[in-house]
């Protein structure tokens, strides 16, 4: 899991269009899944560039969850969350079957509703930011 930010304190939000796999309608971060031998960061990297045809400005792992799904739980994953700088002017609709709708949004203007996973997701990114652990690394 990732999400996309301006090193401002807006983050970028993709609304899950009807092709999505679950919660079409939800405004979600972005995600993915390692390809057979490929670190964390170039997994990011490759999927926010067919999620936002973006190259991240920076890469920075900001915590690690657990993603619990159903009721009752028949799906248990564990996702490395990470921050990714970027431009936001770049910033566009790459999965246009998956998504259909982009927003920029402030910590305290989000768009609702979110998916379920997100709120999660975008507290550890609130916390690394809080805590001034976002840099500029390269990704």
């Amino acid at each position: 899991m990732f999400v996309c930010h301006d090193g401002g304190g807006r983050v970028s939000l993709a609304r899950r269009g009807a092709g999505a796999r679950d919660e079409p309608g939800t405004w979600d971060c972005g995600a993915g899944a390692l390809e057979f031998g490929e670190s964390f960061e170039t997994a990011v990297a490759r999927e926010a560039d067919e999620e936002y045809g973006v190259r991240p400005l920076g890469i920075e792992q900001i915590g690690v969850r657990d993603v619990l799904r159903g009721d009752p739980v028949d799906s248990h994953r564990v996702a490395v969350v990470f921050a990714v700088g970027v431009e936001p002017d770049a910033v566009r609709i790459g999965e246009p079957h998956k998504c259909d709708a982009l927003a920029w949004c402030a910590p305290e203007a989000l768009p609702v509703p979110l998916h379920s996973q997100c709120g999660a997701t975008l507290e550890l990114f609130g916390t690394a930011s809080r805590e001034g652990r976002l840099g500029h690394r390269r990704g």
